[in-house]
């Protein structure tokens, strides 16, 4: 009985056990439980497994490690490196200035034996912007007779432009030139058929002699120019003027390489009238004044502009108590000060006066400014008194020498009191002007220059060499507010015609929002190599009037400069012998960068940003210490001081360098080493990773060229086939006087040269200035002659890199070959991998198909890069090398190389896997890069010799993950991510992720990661980013300064109208409609169907407010207008925790307290994450790498630039002063009224456009 019952109960047991086992489906488990960390364990192993033999097998890595085993690794000395390089710089550097200087003395010389010639109205020149090329049509000769001038009151003056021969020439980017004769360009504002300009453009046409010279002697040179005080340029070899912009506003004496070599550094106060009388055109005309003034200064020059009234105001209110530096920020800073000023009540001429002498004086004994010449530039419509008090009290102390020149400028056609402000001028050593029109403004202001330049002047003998701040190949610095400008026009125009085709469904939220980004991602763009613009520093002297005369006016006949590329610079620097990751920059006296791998001067692409020419260099070096914005670490400021000194030293630092486009980062340590370049403001800095920066690889002397030629190795066929590219970029030999079409077959030449008897290595690669020469070897040769870069096989050669780059292509000869297959004895492949195995035996075809690999490269320390292609077949399909090879010859310079050498320090025996950012939403097939660095060890020294890698299509890729994860990822309930050691998403199961940075696809689990340290948050600061404030544009006198506003303006309104009548007329004719879209309507469908309209819309028809409706989409897709300001900006970026043995991969799912498990994939830099979708997930949050702006908490009326300047870093200054001569007194010419007839109606037009508009 009992054991009935017994059974009884357990046929219950089982009955109800069966009962919940099939119920179990139904029942609400914990769904993280669904993660099995032990398969997802396997998954990441069986995944890198098999693509590390991959690519073990493709790079063939083992064997390319074994050809470098006959180099030797040494160490690396920093210091020798960095005194070498500063020599070779300082030795091109002379050479420039050689050049500046014979221009400096023919010009000197050939203006005073041409003293008295007449000048000739009808001298035939060629003009750059007028002159002709063989077969150009030949303007007619104006018949009639020209009529006359009523202005001027003689017969207009034609002459026919000359014909000229141009070519494009490499060395100057391809520009068309000729080298017989240079060409002249003359500004809009300046007159060439007036005697002192047509006489200037005569005699120094006896130039183009030295400027040949001075190319033979030096074919490194880039243009030469000679800029007249008269307004005109000179410049050779002859081109014709390009424009950037509609108007040609050039003019020399506005450019830093004149103005900064014309006068000595200066400290100036700008005191503009704020009197209830300087209304209309004279306020018009004052704030150009101001705006032309601010246009002459440089880096070297310090500013402040005050208004006065009762009270004396600074424009800008936090620059009050002191003096700026006029740099682009800064004076960009006070024009939009003194654009919104507005006058007020009676003028206080004595306070204003009072206030400027005093700021200048408080300057001076504080250190702090320029410390040479100081001025007042005063700007009003007539003053009440003299003030005579003031300047006795202040700059009449040590007579004759007065330290504060007065330059007074008198606005305003009827003006009773002129004398008083005259006098201010006269007896200070200044200027008078009186302006009653803008177009003479230009002129008149630039009248202050030779001024200023007396002393130089009367000195004779002393000729400073001026060294300009980095700067960009344009003509006007306004050129970045007209870009910006247009590229809104253009939004707006696309805006217009995207709503024609898609009508409401881009007002969505959604839709706004996109556009929104895009437009941002563009702004964004921040390349760091462009071809838009050449960027150079200039080399200038000033050229002086030597006639007995001109003692009494001190004249300035101009100044003569030559361009020196930045990029030429950067050829000197020699980078091989700095290594991966290695740099140099170079530091002005002021701190700023002519150069740096992180210095960014653009943005979207093309547009120059408002302050790019200063960047600190303390704004680049970013130091790995979680200060925050701005709060610079104090050994940082100390190195700076030390540069900018021009001392000799050296440090290490833990920095944050962030790379490809500014998305990644790397924490390391660096080493860093200083020297000055001699006989120049300029400080050159080198740096390196300590890690695997400190030992480099060198060739041992059996392997040197010379001695494998004597054996009978042919040097050029190690250079054989087509599957090989060198680092463009880098100088290995440069022939002096030919060019060639690429630097492979430059390369060539030069092995074949070196092959034959008697080569040569060149002791230098620059040459020594032709004085220099004559001088040191004129007792060393029979001919008197030093065997310079002039002669007809001369060329300069990197011995270091060129054996490096011939013993690397003799090792690596057969990588180029096609791997083999259904071979069983490669090298590359490892015996025991079955996966190997199965790869050599695969047939071609299958093995394409399977694996999906394109081309296989690599790449070495010396900048040779080889690659050889996969293809489907034995035929070659054509584009895939190609592809390749145009977009990766940089070698150490490609980011896929400097990833795999810090990969190295992770693991060793791993690949480093990326894909290209936002792939996901390119509809182009894509690729994924995975590279290996190679490292070579001899006697406990390491360093790395190449990179090896291959790509292959992502689908592939996307196929082995799934058929190792089977159907797992493919259901509801989990989703799958491999994502890289910075964050971004490399397989999802969702394509169109791909590329995206993880944080903005699932926030929520990004943010666990971060705390559960499987990725460390990097802040990198952005000290060059670019923001958009609202403009007004209802300001009339800031458009009447430009005509480049003008055509803007009247553009704008056209294009306005034209769009919305267009709109309109699509809106109502059907019939048009349809044909616009079969014409320019999306060919691939790929827009989804417009949606209903909204409900507003039909609410809004239905209540009759029909006009109302038509009109509202104006106010969503009108532009608000903004303009270009600097800002600070800030990026949150992401890497892996660097630890072998991070608990964290340990750990499995638990619950929804944890509903994922992620774990590293071995050899390679990927992790694996697995997230349980059923667990709720928080949407709101979202991490991201794009830039986000800095909130400093600025006041009301405070900006960056008064940041800034409440922490101003030391600065040194430049060792010519020239402000005084005791001679000076003695000259009286300080101006006078004048007047000059203009275009009353055309101006008239330009202002009611401009308050139309």
């Amino acid at each position: 009985m009992a054991w009935s019952r017994l059974l009884a109960w357990w046929r219950l047991c089982l009955g109800l056990l069966s009962v919940l086992v099939c119920l179990a489906p139904c029942v609400n488990l914990q769904p993280a439980e669904n993660i099995n960390y032990n398969l997802v364990h396997s998954w990441a192993d069986k995944l890198g497994t098999e693509l590390f033999h991959l690519g073990d097998f493709i790079t063939r890595r083992k064997e390319v490690q074994e050809s470098f085993k006959d180099a030797k690794v040494v160490s690396r000395n920093g210091a020798s490196i960095v005194d070498s390089m500063a020599k070779e710089i300082e030795m091109m550097m002379d050479l420039k200035v050689s050049a500046v200087r014979r221009i400096m003395d023919t010009a000197e010389n050939t203006a005073l034996s041409h003293q008295n010639d007449m000048a000739d109205k009808m001298f035939s020149y060629y003009s750059a912007k007028e002159m002709l090329e063989p077969g150009d049509p030949v303007p007619p000769i104006p018949t009639p007779a020209p009529d006359m001038d009523k202005d001027i009151g003689e017969p207009l003056i034609y002459v026919q432009p000359k014909v000229v021969v141009l070519e494009p020439r490499p060395e100057f980017h391809n520009t068309p030139v000729n080298f017989s004769v240079s060409s002249v360009h003359v500004p809009v504002n300046v007159f060439d058929r007036a005697p002192d300009v047509i006489k200037a453009i005569q005699w120094s046409e006896n130039l183009d002699q030295i400027f040949r010279d001075n190319y033979k002697n030096d074919p490194t040179l880039s243009w030469q120019f000679f800029g007249s005080s008269t307004g005109f340029m000179r410049q050779f070899p002859a081109s014709k003027w390009r424009k950037d912009v509609p108007v040609d506003l050039y003019d020399c004496r506005l450019r830093s390489w004149y103005m900064e070599a014309a006068t000595s550094p200066k400290d100036i106060v700008i005191l503009m009238d704020g009197s209830g009388s300087m209304l209309g055109q004279r306020l018009d005309i004052a704030k150009h004044v101001v705006n032309t003034i601010l246009d002459t200064l440089g880096t070297n020059d310090f500013v402040n502009i005050f208004t006065f009234d009762k009270e004396v105001s600074p424009v800008v209110g936090c620059f009050e108590e002191t003096l700026i530096q006029a740099n682009l920020g800064n004076i960009r800073e006070l024009k939009e000060g003194i654009e919104s000023f507005k006058p007020k009540s009676i003028a206080n001429y004595t306070a204003a006066l009072t206030k400027a002498f005093e700021l200048l004086e408080d300057t001076k004994l504080s250190s702090r400014g320029a410390q040479c010449n100081q001025a007042i530039m005063i700007i009003g419509d007539g003053a009440p008194e003299n003030n005579r008090e003031v300047f006795e009290l202040h700059n009449w102390r040590d007579p004759p020498y007065k330290p504060v020149r007065v330059f007074t400028y008198l606005i305003g056609k009827e003006v009773a009191n002129w004398d008083d402000i005259r006098w201010m001028a006269c007896e200070n050593q200044g200027y008078y002007v009186h302006l009653s029109d803008t177009a003479e403004v230009r002129e008149m202001v630039l009248n202050y220059i030779p001024v200023m330049a007396r002393p130089l002047v009367l000195g004779r003998h002393d000729h400073p060499v001026i060294w300009s701040q980095v700067y960009a190949d344009i003509e006007d610095t306004k050129l970045s507010d007209y870009l910006w400008d247009i590229n809104q026009c253009e939004y707006q125009k696309a805006d217009v015609l995207e709503y024609w085709q898609v009508h409401d469904r881009m007002l969505e939220p959604n839709e706004m929002h996109r556009r929104k980004y895009r437009r941002m991602k563009e702004t964004w763009n921040q390349p760091v190599d462009s071809n838009v613009y050449q960027f150079m520093t200039t080399v200038s002297m000033p050229i002086y009037d030597r006639r007995e005369n001109a003692t009494r006016i001190a004249n300035i006949l101009g100044v003569a400069g030559t361009d020196v590329p930045i990029n030429e610079i950067k050829k000197l620097l020699s980078p091989f012998t700095l290594g991966v990751n290695g740099y140099a920059f170079i530091v002005t006296n002021n701190g700023y960068v002519l150069f740096h791998p992180d210095f960014r001067p653009i943005f979207q692409g093309y547009i120059l940003k408002p302050s790019y020419n200063s960047v600190d260099m303390i704004e680049v070096e970013l130091l790995d210490d979680d200060r925050p914005a701005r709060d610079f670490n104090p050994v940082l400021m100390t190195i700076r001081d030390s540069i900018i000194n021009q001392s000799t030293g050296s440090k290490w630092m833990l920095v944050k360098n962030h790379f490809d486009e500014m998305k990644r980062v790397a924490r390391i340590k660096r080493q860093y080493y200083w020297t000055a370049i001699k006989k120049t403001p300029f400080t050159l800095v080198i740096s390196y990773p300590e890690q695997y920066g400190v030992s480099h690889m060198d060739i041992r002397a059996d392997q040197e060229i010379h001695r494998i030629s004597i054996k009978g190795t042919n040097l050029r066929s190690v250079f054989s086939g087509k599957r090989w590219k060198i680092h463009p970029d880098w100088l290995y030999c440069k022939h002096s006087n030919r060019t060639f079409k690429t630097p492979e077959i430059e390369l060539l030449y030069f092995l074949e040269r070196m092959s034959e008897p008697g080569w040569r290595w060149p002791g230098s690669r620059s040459a020594m200035p032709p004085e220099h020469a004559a001088a040191m070897f004129s007792n060393n040769s029979s001919t008197g002659r030093y065997p310079s870069i002039n002669e007809k096989e001369s060329y300069y050669c990197d011995r270091q890199l060129m054996q490096a780059l011939v013993f690397d292509a003799r090792v690596t000869e057969g990588f180029s070959n096609t791997t083999s297959f259904n071979s069983k004895d490669d090298k590359g492949t490892s015996a025991s991998s079955p996966i190997a195995v199965l790869m050599g035996l695969l047939p071609r075809n299958e093995f394409k198909q399977r694996f999906g690999v394109t081309v296989a490269f690599l790449a070495t320390h010396s900048g040779l890069t080889r690659w050889h292609e996969f293809h489907s077949n034995a035929a070659e399909e054509s584009g895939v090398g190609e592809t390749f090879s145009q977009n990766n010859t940089r070698a150490i310079d490609e980011i896929w190389y400097k990833r795999a050498v810090d990969q190295h320090f992770v693991r060793e025996e791993s690949f480093v896997y990326s894909v290209p950012f936002d792939a996901g939403e390119s509809n182009s097939e894509i690729l994924v890069t995975a590279s290996h660095a190679v490292f070579h060890n001899e006697g406990g020294k390491t360093a790395p010799a190449a990179v090896v890698g291959f790509q292959f299509q992502h689908s592939a890729l996307y196929k082995l993950f799934h058929n190792i994860t089977g159907n797992a990822c493919a259901v509801d309930d989990k989703d799958c991510y491999i994502l890289d050691n910075n964050g971004y998403v490399v397989i999802s199961t969702r394509v169109h992720e791909t590329g995206r940075f993880f944080g903005e696809v699932n926030g929520a689990i990004m943010k666990r990661l971060l705390e559960e340290n499987v990725y460390k948050q990097v802040t990198v600061y952005d000290y060059q980013a670019v923001c958009f404030e609202s403009k007004n544009d209802n300001n009339a006198s800031s458009m009447l300064l430009s005509p480049i506003f003008h055509l803007l303006g009247v553009g704008k309104w056209l294009l306005h109208t034209a769009l919305w009548y267009i709109v309109q007329l699509l809106q109502w004719a059907p019939g048009v409609s349809s044909h616009y879209a079969d014409m320019y309507g999306d060919s691939n469908d790929t827009e989804p169907p417009p949606p209903e309209p909204h409900p507003e819309h039909h609410a809004r028809n239905g209540n009759g407010h029909g006009k109302k409706d038509e009109d509202h989409w104006l106010r969503y897709l009108t532009l608000h207008r903004t303009r270009l300001k600097p800002c600070d900006m800030k990026r949150e970026l992401y890497t892996l925790f660097k630890e072998k043995d991070n608990v964290v991969y340990n750990m499995t799912a638990h619950a929804c307290e944890r509903p994922f498990v992620v774990l590293p994939i071995p050899y390679s830099n990927l992790i694996l994450l697995v997230i349980d979708q059923l667990c709720p997930r928080d949407g709101t949050v979202v991490l991201t790498v794009n830039p986000q702006p800095i909130d400093y908490h600025f006041s009301v009326n405070d900006s960056l630039a008064c940041y800034k300047q409440a922490r101003e870093f030391n600065r040194m200054r430049p060792h010519s002063c020239i402000s005084r001569h005791a001679n000076e007194s003695g000259i009286k010419l300080c101006g006078k009224a004048c007047s000059i007839y203009v275009n009353l109606g055309l101006l008239l037009l330009c202002h009611i456009l401009s308050r139309w508009l």
